[in-house]
């Protein structure tokens, strides 16, 4: 029976872990240890027939399908009638590596590092992609999120809750592996139980504070969520400040008005009267900023929101006077 963990457990979804290695028939494999396709490529298509099929009949079923899939292979979640594998959703594998990559950079060297943050957009509405911090990121030796964050405790946590900002504003949905919203300090053991210790600690509770309020802003603001698989959803405002190591954009939801901007600062440094270009005019409400003190961050910010001047900037004709955090990022929304 090929849908027994949908009809029998009744799971939402299934995860196919390594279709790389399913899709290509010389995966690993050295010249003489394959036989090509009797096309002569390298296709598994068998393999494709198969997970089309599967995911046919899991789709059929009300359940949804990933991909872990690390290539280029077209379409994975693509529909079967269109040519596409017929997964609900793929890994945006590139995504993790580069972001990561850059996170673990040290601030003073991130201007030379800055397309890690930037290109993922290139390609970011190709696939509908899933953002994954996963259970790869915290096992065989990896360490922890917070173990890989650079400078002292103070930063690695500014860091860190910096990323989760970044990874919730970003187009695709979101994957983050148990312990990381707490920022758990070891590596995960599958033999034992979470570090739930660490909250009696302020700034692991902060951690966990913001991704719950991470949770609910994504819950409550479509513009979040609606368009993550439309290049309509998503509108740079800046991403070339890599001196001052700033990047702005917006997000854009089904309805025209609704916009939220998004500005990470990703230098330990306060910068004061940082302009940004806006759509337009009017008070834009801070959402979340994730230096607020009760995050266990210093607590730099706007007051709470900032009106819009008649100033030009980044191509607009209106821009926000801002402060920005050291190693954070702000939500706005227009009122």
């Amino acid at each position: 029976r090929d849908r027994f963990w949908v009809d029998e457990y009744h799971i939402d979804a299934l995860r196919v872990d390594a279709v790389a290695s399913m899709l290509y028939l010389d995966y690993s494999r050295e010249k003489g240890e394959w036989l090509p396709n009797r096309y002569g490529g390298n296709e598994n298509l068998e393999a494709v027939e198969f997970l089309r099929r599967m995911n046919e009949r899991v789709h059929a079923a009300g359940a949804v399908t990933m991909a872990e899939e690390s290539t280029a292979w077209p379409g994975v979640s693509h529909p079967v009638y269109l040519g596409g594998l017929g997964f609900s959703y793929k890994w945006n594998m590139g995504w993790m590596n580069d972001s990561l990559g850059y996170f673990s950079e040290d601030p003073v060297h991130r201007r030379y590092h800055h397309d890690k943050l930037t290109f993922g957009l290139v390609y970011a509405f190709s696939e509908n992609f899933i953002l994954p911090l996963s259970h790869d990121e915290v096992v065989h030796g990896k360490g922890s999120l917070i173990g890989r964050m650079p400078g002292d405790d103070w930063q690695a946590f500014a860091n860190l809750r910096l990323y989760f900002c970044f990874m919730y504003a970003h187009p695709g949905k979101k994957l983050l592996f148990m312990g990381g919203e707490f920022a758990q300090r070891r590596e995960w053991n599958h033999d034992t139980s979470l570090d739930w210790h660490l909250l009696d600690a302020p700034q692991h509770a902060g951690i966990q504070q913001l991704l719950r309020d991470l949770n609910r802003l994504y819950r409550d603001t479509a513009e979040l969520y609606q368009k993550d698989f439309d290049s309509e959803g998503f509108e740079w405002i800046d991403c070339s400040d890599s001196e001052q190591g700033v990047i702005a954009f917006v997000r854009h939801g089904a309805d025209a008005r609704g916009t939220l901007l998004a500005v990470c600062n990703l230098t330990p440094v306060i910068r004061q009267g940082y302009r940004v270009g806006v759509p337009g005019q009017g008070r834009y409400r801070e959402r979340i900023n994730s230096d607020a003190k009760c995050y266990g961050g210093s607590g730099v910010g706007n007051f709470g929101a900032a009106d819009a001047e008649p100033i030009p900037m980044h191509g607009r004709e209106y821009s926000l006077n801002l402060t920005l955090p050291p190693l954070s990022t702000l939500f706005l929304t227009l009122e």
